[in-house]
């Protein structure tokens, strides 16, 4: 296992039985994630793209144990994830927290902002009580608000006010990896800028490595080092994120990129259409997934499953045709 890796996922999975069978029927199942296979560098930032219900949220909560995987193994500093009881686990979440897509509802109403950054310090036993309230002013401070915010309640607070305290209680540990689960989705463009760059300095500040999942490929972009592209609960290309914007090799990152606007309403990029809806997660296609709303699709596209191979250095991709790579 090299040093420089500071996660390493091994064909996770994840799958939700929903209904009950009837007269015997087997219940249907939801392969949410089927065998993803990635690893997350120390320092670096690893965007996770892909469409609403790709799966790519349940991804990051597995990775963190918020949802217990199917099948699979998680290495965090050599260290099996889903091997750990319940008491290892809790000392292990101390180096991996998550930032929660919705700052309204991730936070609780009824206490303070003190009392919802403190609550960590409060579970794992760490600091006195006036060493706690100076530690929160600090990361209050940190994450550009004022000291005496710690008084107030979570309604006193605009959208991205909210989401800097969530940013606050993901530091107050010192963790080594933050999953950053569609942090700003839920905001307004201009406050999107803000938080990205503030979890830049953070980052650099702290020696932090982020998950940065989005379905906003413009957003990953001036965040990520590299992105990984999820599709009906597998990775089917990753790079660098300036190799993947310059020369996709997918025909599902193509299409995504695509669509991406323009900032110069004078310059036309060639669309990329898909045909047909994203197939139902309950019954994907066999073999390539993809391939039902794929225009470069062959027979081979139906009949095996493409693997993810590295077709250049550092530039994987599972397609048998991969666009401009042969």
């Amino acid at each position: 296992m090299p040093n420089d890796n500071l996660l390493i996922i091994e064909g996770l999975k994840k799958y939700f039985q929903i209904g009950k069978g009837f007269l015997g029927r087997k219940a249907d199942t939801v392969k949410a994630v089927d065998g993803v296979d990635l690893t997350v560098r120390k320092g670096e930032t690893l965007g996770l793209v892909g469409e609403s219900g790709c799966g790519k949220s349940t991804l990051g909560n597995c990775i963190l144990r918020l949802e217990e995987p199917t099948a699979g193994s998680v290495f965090f500093e050599n260290r099996n994830v889903l091997a750990l009881d319940d008491k290892s686990m809790r000392k292990l979440r101390r180096n991996m927290q998550i930032i929660f897509q919705d700052p309204y509802s991730s936070l609780n109403p009824r206490k303070t902002v003190g009392q919802i950054i403190g609550e960590a310090f409060r579970i794992h036993g760490l600091l006195t009580p006036e060493q706690r309230r100076e530690r929160i002013r600090e990361l209050l401070s940190v994450v550009g608000l004022m000291p005496e915010h710690i008084h107030r309640y979570a309604h006193e607070f605009s959208g991205g006010q909210r989401q800097r305290i969530c940013i606050s209680r993901a530091l107050a540990l010192n963790p080594k990896l933050i999953i950053a689960d569609e942090p700003v989705s839920a905001l307004d463009v201009s406050v999107q800028a803000q938080i990205l760059n503030l979890l830049v300095r953070l980052q650099n500040k702290f020696d932090l490595t982020y998950i940065f999942i989005s379905h906003d490929l413009s957003v990953v972009r001036h965040i990520s080092d590299r992105i990984a592209v999820m599709y009906l609960g597998k990775i089917v290309e990753l790079a660098p994120f300036q190799e993947l914007y310059r020369r996709p090799l997918h025909p599902y990152t193509e299409s995504l990129l695509a669509a991406v606007p323009l900032a110069n309403p004078l310059i036309r990029r060639k669309r990329v259409p898909l045909t047909g809806d994203v197939p139902s997660p309950i019954n994907p296609p066999a073999n390539c997934r993809f391939h039902p709303r794929c225009s470069y699709r062959n027979r081979i596209c139906s009949r095996e499953i493409p693997t993810l191979d590295e077709i250049e250095s550092g530039h994987h991709v599972a397609c048998f045709f991969p666009r401009n790579g042969g």
